[in-house]
């Protein structure tokens, strides 16, 4: 299961794929080389997150990509993902284990905090994701963390370190030479509104690893 976290790690964003983007864009990264795609989407309906959960987890699988929703395992369970990413507390990983069983991919946001890594990895973690590194245009307040921190989390913990935060082509190899088994990625794919530049971005970046 943890040896899918691996690659590129396309994160949709509602400001940039609306719903009419949404499955261009998101083939074009998977055509790309993504191997793994994260649903994020905070303003849509119920009735909305379902139906687009449900046809980005086909569209992932024809790709043979793993389809991860952002902090939601109902949702998750419900259009049977291959997992979700989620906040740090015990009882958020306990409740998504609990409805995804025991097959299913939990990611756990950490910032730049071991501790909070390891604990969450006692908890039941599959992979552990940290950042942000550089600048990022989706969350720009978020706390930074530095690539020393990376490469001691990727030699600790014994799953995937997933690095997120202002990825682009030019600075991911750094991250990957730290250590980290996948980039996560937002900006430098999404903030291309034709599918060939994103697919051109995604292979750029897959080509790293």
């Amino acid at each position: 299961m943890t040896s899918r976290i691996q690659g590129l790690y396309a994160i949709t964003d509602p400001a940039l794929t609306p719903d009419a983007l949404l499955l261009p864009a998101a083939e074009a990264a998977l055509h790309g080389g993504a191997r793994l795609l994260q649903y994020r989407d905070k303003t849509a309906t119920a009735d909305q997150r379902r139906r687009r959960a449900s046809q980005l987890r086909a569209l992932c699988h024809q790709y043979d990509a793993s389809f991860i929703v952002n902090d939601d395992p109902a949702l998750a369970a419900d259009v049977q993902a291959d997992g979700v990413h989620i906040g740090q507390s015990d009882a958020e990983i306990a409740l998504a284990r609990q409805l995804l069983g025991p097959d299913r991919i939990i990611g756990v946001t950490c910032h730049s905090d071991l501790a909070l890594a390891r604990k969450a990895i006692a908890a039941g973690a599959d992979y552990v994701a940290f950042g942000r590194f550089f600048a990022s245009h989706t969350k720009p307040l978020a706390p930074p963390a530095e690539v020393s921190t990376l490469q001691s989390a990727c030699q600790a913990f014994h799953v995937p370190v997933v690095a997120i935060g202002g990825v682009n082509a030019d600075n991911a190899p750094q991250l990957i030479e730290a250590g980290a088994a996948a980039v996560a990625v937002i900006h430098a794919l999404f903030g291309h509104s034709d599918p060939a530049e994103i697919e051109a971005a995604a292979r750029q970046l897959s080509a790293l690893f």
